[in-house]
């Protein structure tokens, strides 16, 4: 339920900022960090718990920590702000991850092992576009910017 309640409230923050035009640079990075913290420690936990294997976890969190270190890399040329796809990406995790979380029969497993599935083959092409994304940024720099 605190999962549930978390995704929720992160999601009305976000329509309420861009309703109320409040969207700053701080938000466009700080909303990507939360949301990374909210679904990375619902991946380790259920790791840790054995419900999903280690590697799906290692590899959504190299995939995450990776861009966001990306994002602050470029960021002296803009800001690198969330892609609609990226927001795909946190709505299927979000799914995927509450349906381990919840208590479901074994029928269920293979309904969850799919959306898990979805999730991370969406989580890793977001973030090849993320990667094509901040090179663009990059060149597109005013010479003489480093």
């Amino acid at each position: 339920m605190v999962f549930a309640a978390a995704l929720v409230t992160d999601r009305l923050d976000g329509e309420l900022a861009r309703r109320r035009d409040l969207v700053t640079d701080f938000g466009k990075i700080a909303d990507p960090i939360a949301d990374k913290a909210l679904t990375g420690a619902a991946f380790i936990g259920l790791s840790g718990l054995g419900e999903l294997p280690w590697w799906v976890t290692i590899l959504v969190l190299a995939r995450e920590f990776g861009i966001t270190a990306l994002r602050f890399a470029v960021i002296r040329y803009g800001v690198l702000p969330a892609s609609r796809g990226g927001k795909v990406k946190t709505a299927l995790q979000g799914l995927a991850l509450g349906l381990y979380i919840l208590p479901m029969s074994d029928a269920w497993e293979p309904v969850q092992v799919t959306a898990m599935a979805f999730a991370v083959a969406v989580t890793l092409i977001t973030g090849l576009d993320y990667i094509v994304r901040a090179v663009q940024l990059r060149r597109s720099a005013k010479p003489g910017v480093s």
